[in-house]
């Protein structure tokens, strides 16, 4: 039987032929989660961040702000060192997740 490395090894080489695969503008923001190689809790604290954003960003709205600067900020900061911001909200964008927000971000960045 094939070591556990081994095997660790073959799922790794095949994940890279899957994402040769991956048609880019398909899904672009797992395409990018996958080549900087994000754990699935990097994953799933990032949609918290946004989830968050969002909703201030939906309050912030009601409120009648326009500018929202301090959101781009906010998620800058708390973004995964793994990620490139304009990178990470491109892909986001594309791939039509937090659409208003990452909108938004676009037009700051």
């Amino acid at each position: 039987m094939d070591s556990l490395e081994k095997r660790l090894e073959t799922l790794e080489y095949y994940q890279t032929l899957l994402l040769q695969m991956i048609e880019p503008n398909r899904f672009p923001f797992y395409r990018l989660v996958m080549e900087k190689g994000l754990t699935r809790d990097e994953i799933e604290e990032l949609y918290k961040i946004c989830d968050e954003l969002a909703f201030l960003h939906e309050e912030q709205k009601a409120q009648g702000l326009v500018i929202f600067t301090d959101l781009l900020t906010q998620f800058a900061g708390q973004l995964n060192e793994k990620l490139e911001i304009g990178e990470t909200i491109q892909a986001m964008a594309k791939q039509g997740l937090y659409r208003s927000l990452m909108k938004e971000f676009l037009a700051l960045i």
